[in-house]
């Protein structure tokens, strides 16, 4: 007959990922002639849960390099973008009250495109977050009561050794050794 014990665990309860796109429009100090290169930096964020809904709050720093006057000069345009995105989370049960939000960067900001339109610079950003709700949950597991286990007696050696050396003793050995007169 076989019964069923739960075990209490934590284990990942829901999870979700999201590309998601960012447009940015950089205001140049000059008026940009090419976009010789665009680069993120310092990405960092962190999560919380309402609901069913997991809120991403983060930014990073946007760094264009540009030239200008006819391409004889350049310069570095920086700009911190901060952002909130939302993750819908899948097969989570949202009564429990003592989750661990994990959000990871599956793919970090990148910028895909950048391009001059008048004074600015207008970039688009691409990034993948992926989130694991941790929790405690329950996992329910039969057990088999029917199976009676046949357990081997073990011989500590030194019990064994004892046992062979009082049978191999003979208490009559000084009796049978005596010297004989010749």
């Amino acid at each position: 007959m076989a019964s069923f014990r739960e075990i209490v665990t934590k284990a990942v309860i829901g999870k979700g990922k999201k590309q998601f796109t960012d447009n940015l429009s950089l205001k140049a100090t000059n008026h940009p002639t090419t976009v010789l290169g665009c680069w993120v930096i310092n990405h960092q964020f962190s999560g919380s849960k309402v609901g069913s809904r997991v809120t991403i709050n983060g930014s990073y720093d946007m760094n264009v390099w540009y030239s200008y006057d006819n391409d004889t000069k350049t310069e570095v345009l920086k700009e911190t973008n901060h952002y909130q995105e939302f993750v819908t989370v899948q097969d989570s049960d949202t009564s429990i009250d003592n989750e661990q939000i994990i959000v990871r960067s599956l793919s970090g900001p990148n910028c895909i495109k950048a391009e001059i339109v008048g004074d600015s610079i207008h970039c688009t950003v691409e990034k993948v977050l992926g989130i694991e709700l941790v929790g405690d949950t329950k996992v329910r597991i039969s057990v088999d009561d029917e199976t009676s286990e046949v357990w081997d007696d073990i011989y500590d050696s030194d019990e064994m050794i004892e046992e062979e050396i009082d049978q191999s003793v003979s208490e009559d050995y000084l009796e049978d050794t005596t010297p004989t007169e010749e």
